[in-house]
């Protein structure tokens, strides 16, 4: 986080610099106010970038075996641009190198762990275990270090879900 205000602000003082080339360029034609504006805009213009590249720095950071599940972009009336181009807040993804795979009586059982990715103030990581019958598409959710299934909370997954693709296909 500190390392983000300090690109800030000086990504905000090489914006002023700028501005006080262009005024100094013009022969001081150009107002006093512009340099600080520049300033501003440059950190400003700094933020933006930050905050819609998220997404792809936080893939950089994962292993190549994990596989982006689903990606939610949201609004936010404080950040009017966001209206127009909404940003990514958070993300899923599946670790595929770390599936336990077995066979049961229904046919292909899949363990696995769904990590949600959140965009905060500081970034949020939530993982849970879950439990996938492949030939049924029935996924629920294993609860604590014995991974004891939560059977009421079983819920069925569409078979052009991403997360079903990812998980279930063969080899």
């Amino acid at each position: 986080m500190i390392w983000h205000l300090i690109a800030a602000v000086f990504a905000g003082l090489g914006a002023a610099g700028i501005g006080l080339i262009l005024r100094l360029a013009s022969g001081k034609r150009l107002p006093r106010w512009f340099i600080p504006a520049c300033g501003g805009l440059g950190m400003l213009g700094y933020q933006i970038h930050t905050e819609y590249t998220w997404l792809e720095h936080k893939q950089q950071q994962l292993p190549e075996s994990a596989e982006v599940i689903s990606v939610e972009e949201g609004q936010m009336f404080f950040r009017p641009w966001t209206f127009a181009f909404p940003m990514t807040t958070a993300f899923t993804i599946v670790d595929l190198d770390n599936l336990s795979v077995s066979q049961g009586d229904d046919g292909r059982l899949v363990e696995f762990i769904l990590y949600r990715f959140e965009k905060e103030y500081v970034d949020q990581v939530n993982h849970q275990a879950y439990l996938m019958n492949c030939a049924t598409r029935e996924m629920l959710p294993l609860e604590g270090e014995s991974r004891t299934p939560r059977t009421e909370q079983m819920r069925r997954v569409e078979a052009s879900s991403q997360l079903y693709r990812a998980i279930c296909k063969e080899g």
